[in-house]
């Protein structure tokens, strides 16, 4: 059964960095393509980040590229967002979700309990 734990949310003034990470259990974790999907106070799911099952591949939206950058260590089973140059817009509940294939443009199928960012001066 799939299971994935984010940790590695804060509160940082905009212009700041934070690093998410996502601790994957339970399934192959080398197997699946994986996401970050996050969570604006009252918005829907907005996905931000995707990466291919060997990492060699990874693909954002515009609200986040060149800021944000997904990576993975398949030994660890481990996912991470390496956050920089934060604004105010980037606040919300941050996710990561697997699939065993590819999503174009995102896939925002979340269960998971998420790890909160909050960009505030």
């Amino acid at each position: 059964q799939v299971q994935l734990v984010e940790s590695g949310g804060g509160s940082v003034p905009p212009g700041g960095s934070l690093r998410l990470s996502c601790a994957a259990s339970g399934f192959i974790f080398s197997d699946y393509w994986m996401y970050w999907v996050r969570q604006a106070p009252g918005k829907g799911l907005e996905w931000v980040a995707t990466i291919s099952t060997g990492g060699g591949y990874a693909d954002y939206p515009a609200s986040v590229k060149g800021r944000f950058s997904v990576s993975r260590d398949n030994a660890k089973s481990m996912l991470y967002l390496q956050m920089s140059n934060l604004v105010p817009e980037d606040t919300g509940l941050y996710f990561c979700a697997a699939s065993e294939k590819l999503h174009v443009g995102g896939y925002t199928n979340v269960n998971s309990q998420g790890t909160q960012v909050t960009v505030s001066s």
